[in-house]
């Protein structure tokens, strides 16, 4: 393992320039997954298509990310960090700008998965940038950086719909991007190191690319399926698929010497035992944002403005823990915190379920607090520890795997909370959400507190 850190070499002032270049990314990328949610409505009527088959602006985007991560970070590790974060942003520039002048629905689904495309080699390699920028000790305050901007990106997509379509036309929801791009491209460009000595001389493996892909996709599209009653013969077939390309994928990777689902990172405990934590606890989160709007509207009778507002207290309570987590993360087993921060987000889950009737705004926002705290506490030091963990010229995989874990977890709770509301009323539904929600955040906080049996991830060195 290379023991010296190519970041202790970078001015502080340098380190600073190009950690910023990789926020103004995740933030535009970010945000581009949650604003079009809003223009839905706006972008049906436009171009005179069903609500149902608007959702495809969402999905292209989503589906496309989450099937690419892995290859993007494979050429990552090949290629360099940093090409492929510039290629991203020049893509994802390229695709906000064809969006905006998209003349009907089907060009706009072709250009939001070229931004799909964009956003997924940003995200595949946007922390083993960071593992290059900062030094080893200081990793997870880089981590809590991160954190903080994708809970900011979060909660301000909506708002920024909103503002947006109030003032200016929807062309702008893309246009927007623009700025940030730019900016994050030049300073990208003049400031962002390159990757250190690569070891092994493998190549991308075209084939592996392409099963992996078809597996992703499948299970993601199955699992959307399932949820919302789709044909049950097509769902079959698309799951005897996923396994058969799955079964043969995977017994690739295992004689690779570098192999882009990395087999070889999940034989490191800690490692494997992270993701299981990140998937498990971000479908926690998913089943209970979901879910909470329908409850908070349709039962307790709440304004649209008012939901809003309330649940702002979760990302906000979570910016607020991320600088703290991870400078503790320097000081304390990641596991321990982990462990601590899941406990306390399983107690704001379940102070949800047991919500009162009729219960006032503030009854329900401590509860949500409590929720983005430990959600926040846990969240920094578990992407330090996934990082961390990896063989410093595996870091592209193991960006890579935070990511598509993220992305699993959150595609399979958005899942469970549309088949429990096909299957059951909305209020006794939401609380079977908040409920599971709570039963999966505490299974998250016995895994992580497993961790502790393991050494924690070098801080000198990795």
């Amino acid at each position: 393992m290379q023991k010296f850190s190519l970041a202790r070499l970078i001015p502080l002032p340098r380190q600073y320039w190009a950690a910023f270049a990789i926020m103004l990314a995740i933030l535009m990328s970010v945000i581009n997954g949650t604003i079009i949610n809003v223009a839905l409505p706006t972008l049906s009527a436009e171009f005179g298509i069903s609500p149902s088959s608007s959702i495809w602006m969402v999905n292209a985007y989503q589906l496309v990310t989450a099937i690419s991560l892995l290859s993007f970070a494979s050429l990552g590790d090949l290629y360099g960090y940093k090409r492929v974060f510039l290629t991203g942003i020049a893509g994802f520039t390229a695709g906000s700008l064809l969006c905006a002048m998209a003349g009907s629905f089907k060009v706009l689904i072709i250009t939001r998965v070229i931004q799909g495309l964009g956003a997924a080699c940003i995200m595949s390699v946007n922390t083993a940038l960071l593992r290059l920028i900062y030094p080893p000790e200081h990793l997870g305050r880089g981590m809590a950086l991160n954190a903080m901007v994708v809970a900011v990106s979060a909660t301000a997509g909506p708002s920024v719909a909103g503002a947006i379509l109030t003032f200016v036309s929807w062309h702008w929801l893309f246009l927007i991007n623009i700025p940030f791009a730019i900016a994050a491209f030049v300073i990208g460009y003049k400031l962002l190191p390159g990757n250190p000595h690569k070891e092994g001389t493998h190549t991308f493996d075209k084939v592996s690319s392409l099963a992996n892909a078809v597996t992703f996709g499948l299970l993601i599209y199955s699992l959307e399926g399932i949820a919302h009653d789709a044909n049950r013969t097509l769902i079959a077939i698309q799951v005897a698929v996923m396994l058969v390309v799955g079964y043969f994928f995977i017994r690739r990777q295992l004689h690779m010497e570098a192999p882009l689902f990395p087999v070889d990172l999940l034989r490191i405990p800690i490692f494997s035992m992270s993701l299981c934590t990140s998937i498990t606890s971000f479908t926690a989160q998913m089943l209970a944002l979901v879910s909470l709007p329908f409850f908070l509207q349709d039962v307790l009778g709440y304004s649209v403005a008012g939901i809003g507002l309330m649940l702002t207290a979760w990302p906000v309570s979570t910016i607020l823990i991320a600088p703290l987590a991870g400078r503790l993360v320097e000081r304390f087993h990641p596991g321990l915190l982990g462990g601590i921060g899941l406990l306390v987000f399983s107690g704001g889950l379940f102070a949800l379920y047991w919500l009162p009737p009729h219960a006032p705004e503030w009854n329900i926002v401590w509860r949500l607090v409590l929720c983005g705290l430990g959600f926040g506490l846990f969240q920094t030091p578990n992407n330090f520890t996934i990082v961390s963990s990896a063989p410093r010229h595996r870091s592209g995989g193991a960006s890579g795997m935070l990511g598509t874990a993220r992305l699993l977890g959150q595609t399979l709770g958005t899942s469970l909370v549309a088949l429990l509301l096909r299957l059951y009323a909305h209020g006794e539904a939401v609380q079977l959400c908040l409920l599971l929600a709570g039963c999966c955040a505490l299974a998250a906080s016995f895994v992580s507190c497993l961790r502790l049996s393991q050494p924690a991830p070098n801080r000198k060195e990795s």
